[in-house]
């Protein structure tokens, strides 16, 4: 039986002030199954040594959970090999694991880190936490049935002591911030824009010099949904057929990038296709068509390129997102589609060559095109998009 359910990953750091490595890391891990590992760990202090260890620590223990280890062994693996600080007596690395098994269940091991926020239905949602030994280290322990809309919020310590001593708020606690996240959780942000929320808030109060590191990973269940995107026409033109019928055969919206292959639709779904002769205003990306039976219509390789920018963006700082969140031109739509609306992405990407690409002042070439397809795909993969791509 198929699931219905997928998660949404978003998440963001800060580093410390004068520090040009973050001391916290993130790491995800995709199992056999489909089940996903998120580990956030945070290192002590800051800077290269910080960086070093929440680096180590996260890749160590989402490589291992996501090989079918336990999550005791892993745990277990990890604690004992971390060193306690002498001065402070606290643990050089604290960490926090999340294991979606399936979509269906939610495995969470919390060491030391702030204590994940779970969201369901707007309201701050009290979940069972059972306190383990592990190599002498308490653990908290936590298994969570999924529903759709669940949001589970992790951060370093960086997030809750947010703060300067001209703020008012300067003891921002972690009571306060699940609250700011409720409120936010039902307006409808995607994962990403609310870990983005969070880490501007905590910028804010750090007067946008962190005293800390600071990251959140935020968790969104949802419910799935598929988008079909096709790019470019087959290398073999007797393909076609067989491509736009695998194509529209597919559930979901349909996305139809680059002028031969909108051609190519056109005249599989005998519909005209009406091209608009003006871009969008203050836009460089070129203008959209209509075809009937395709949700959006754009041009190719300069819509795309402009596309995997904002996918690269987003996994960072997510600096482009105020501009294509309410764009109309064809690559901010895409963006709209592919980023926030889409959860099981599938691509057809065909392997022609378009001669109008090959020549001496168009660098862009068969080569990049190609690039192009497979770079935006990892970057949805990143996001937590179930992602096919079909080559033609």
């Amino acid at each position: 039986m198929r699931n219905e359910l997928c998660a949404e990953i978003g998440y963001r750091s800060i580093r410390h002030a004068g520090e040009q490595l973050c001391g916290d890391h993130v790491d995800i891990a995709e199992q056999e199954d489909g089940s996903l590992v998120i580990v956030l760990a945070d290192g002590l202090g800051s800077g290269v040594k910080a960086s070093i260890l929440s680096t180590l620590t996260s890749k160590i223990l989402a490589t291992m959970m996501a090989a079918g280890l336990s999550i005791d062994e892993c745990v277990s693996t990890i604690v004992s090999a971390l060193p306690v600080c002498s001065e402070r007596n606290v643990a050089y690395c604290t960490f926090t694991i999340i294991h979606l098994i399936r979509n269906q269940v939610a495995e969470v091991m919390q060491y030391d880190n702030p204590m994940m926020i779970m969201i369901r239905d707007g309201e701050i949602c009290d979940y069972p936490k059972k306190e383990r030994v592990i190599e002498g280290k308490k653990i908290i322990s936590s298994t969570i049935r999924l529903q759709a809309g669940d949001v589970f919020v992790t951060m370093s310590d960086g997030c809750p002591y947010a703060g300067t001593e001209a703020e008012l708020n300067y003891d921002w606690k972690l009571e306060d911030i699940a609250e700011f996240m409720a409120q936010m959780s039902v307006v409808g942000y995607t994962a990403k824009g609310l870990c983005s929320l969070l880490i501007d808030e905590c910028d804010r109060l750090y007067g946008g010099k962190p005293g800390d590191d600071a990251t959140a990973c935020v968790v969104k269940i949802r419910e799935r949904v598929p988008m079909n995107i096709m790019f470019g026409p087959p290398s073999d033109r007797d393909d076609c057929n067989r491509m736009m019928s695998l194509f529209f055969s597919k559930e979901g919206k349909h996305i139809v990038c680059g002028g031969t292959t909108a051609a190519i639709a056109a005249d599989w779904l005998h519909k005209p296709m009406n091209v608009s002769n003006q871009p969008e205003q203050g836009s460089d990306i070129p203008p959209i068509a209509e075809i009937e039976g395709v949700d959006l219509v754009t041009e190719g390789v300069i819509t795309m390129n402009r596309v995997l920018e904002n996918a690269q963006d987003y996994l960072e700082k997510n600096e482009k997102y105020d501009r294509w969140s309410i764009g109309h031109d064809g690559a901010s739509r895409i963006c709209q589609l592919l980023f926030e609306e889409g959860t099981d992405i599938n691509f057809f990407v065909g392997r022609a060559v378009n001669p109008a690409h090959q020549s001496a002042d168009n660098p862009m070439n068969f080569s990049i095109k190609m690039s192009i397809a497979d770079s935006l795909a990892e970057c949805l993969k990143k996001m937590g998009k179930q992602v096919k791509v079909n080559y033609f």
